[in-house]
């Protein structure tokens, strides 16, 4: 069976981690078996969809990397859905109802004084037509809902293993609202048996709404896809994520703002809730090739941005110069390979570079507590053209002639030609500064 999964975003927002935590978990899925990865566009909301959102969302994923095969739009789509709508009403399973809110809430309040169930009551079946052409005469206009079975709905989950929902124990479920909008349910269940989708992948929160589903699935003679439910994302501390997180600092829009690399976003919201360890990897089919819905925990994942900056840091210290290279010429950085080779190590965002190379560029006002030993260290530099060897032989050269050592050497060294207390080896950052400018900022001249 040729594996096929998809996404459905709503253009109503931007992505968050939360978002993209379960369009991984399909993408990493499908590709390690050689499928297909479906970007379905949920816009039958026309009144909130906006078309800069789609467009945002999907710079996002291509951004991350995560390419899809195929690509619609439910918006397109709605002769299918009203075919699926007449076919069930056909059958006798969806049926009108013309309750208000209003009346709605209160029969829910009337059941839970009574310790009743507050389902919906199925009042509407008993109406005549005289009665709900008196309704409609009304101005009032119907809402949709599906007859459930009110059966026992299973399916072997492939996170969560055997589930079972109990659909006497649910309201028949709203598929199209009274202005005639189509509700999530219907169209999703329509577009995932049309295009074929193999594995539904999303999460936790849509368990009985899966039991729902797999009846309308049925009901339409369509065949079942699988699923997987996951755990959903909450904050470092456990608690549920905040629409202001979502919308702020944990969209994938201003994580890309603020200098996350998008694998290591990746390798982040990859292992969170996983048996695995969070750690950098260096490229997407490494991490689908790891992945497995065995691995997946029952706990809610915890996103933790101090975390992913550990896994960012960590990213650009395995990354190689010819892959970084281009990206180093744009921030006016390239300095070449050995420059990379320092300074990675010191990088958590890869913005930091162009610190370190306005350090070996200059001129910088190098820090000088004591002139009389920087004047010494000046004469000591060696001659010509500094190398990978060089900074062991002038250190030894200071250390025989001014008798310093350990940190009373090397920090008095580092402050003067870097400006700074902290930083890369020295070594390949003196042979990068070069024998004129070491001279110069030991002197105690900006250089």
């Amino acid at each position: 069976m040729s594996v096929r999964v998809r996404i459905a975003p709503s253009p109503t927002g931007m992505l968050h981690v939360g978002n993209v935590r379960t369009a991984l978990m399909n993408w990493l899925f499908t590709k390690a078996q050689g499928g297909e990865f479906m970007l379905r566009i949920d816009d039958t909301d026309l009144e909130r969809s906006r078309q800069e959102f789609e467009d945002a969302q999907q710079e996002d994923l291509r951004w991350l990397g995560l390419t899809w095969d195929l690509k619609d739009w439910q918006s397109k789509r709605f002769a299918r859905y009203d075919a699926a709508r007449d076919l069930l009403i056909g059958k006798g399973l969806l049926y009108p109802c013309y309750e208000t809110e209003e009346e709605l809430e209160r029969k829910r309040r009337i059941a839970q004084a009574t310790n009743r169930p507050p389902i919906y009551d199925r009042a509407a079946l008993a109406l005549t037509d005289a009665e709900r052409a008196k309704l409609e005469a009304e101005g009032r206009k119907p809402h949709w809902r599906f007859k459930l079975s009110g059966g026992r709905v299973e399916w072997r989950d492939l996170i969560r293993g055997p589930q079972s929902i109990d659909t006497a124990s649910l309201s028949d479920p709203v598929l199209i609202r009274g202005d005639g909008l189509y509700l999530y349910t219907l169209p999703s269940v329509v577009d995932d048996a049309e295009f074929a989708i193999t594995h539904v992948i999303r999460g936790e929160d849509h368990v009985t709404n899966t039991g729902v589903q797999i009846e309308i699935f049925k009901a339409l003679g369509a065949k079942l896809p699988e699923f997987a439910h996951s755990p959903l994302t909450v904050a470092a501390t456990g608690e549920a994520l905040s629409k202001r997180d979502l919308e702020g600092p944990l969209s994938v829009h201003n994580l890309r703002k603020a200098g996350y690399e998008p694998l290591a976003i990746l390798s982040h919201l990859a292992k969170i809730g996983t048996s695995d360890p969070v750690e950098a990897r260096g490229d997407v089919m490494t991490i689908a090739r790891e992945f497995s819905f065995e691995k997946i925990g029952r706990a809610p994942a915890r996103f933790d941005l101090e975390e992913l900056e550990r896994v960012n840091a960590a990213l650009l210290h395995m990354t190689e110069y010819d892959a970084v290279q281009p990206r180093l010429a744009a921030l006016d950085a390239d300095l070449g390979p050995a420059f990379w080779a320092a300074v990675r190590p010191n990088l958590t965002f890869l913005s930091d570079v162009t610190a370190w190379a306005a350090i070996v560029r200059g001129p910088i006002a190098p820090k000088i507590e004591n002139a009389e030993f920087a004047a010494a260290a000046a004469g000591l530099v060696p001659e010509g053209t500094l190398d990978a060897q060089s900074w062991s032989a002038f250190v030894e050269a200071v250390k025989a002639k001014t008798g310093a050592k350990g940190k009373a050497l090397f920090m008095p060294l580092r402050q003067a030609l870097t400006g700074l207390d902290h930083g890369p080896e020295m070594g390949p950052l003196f042979a990068l500064i070069g024998r004129d400018k070491a001279i110069a900022r030991l002197r105690g001249e900006a250089a």
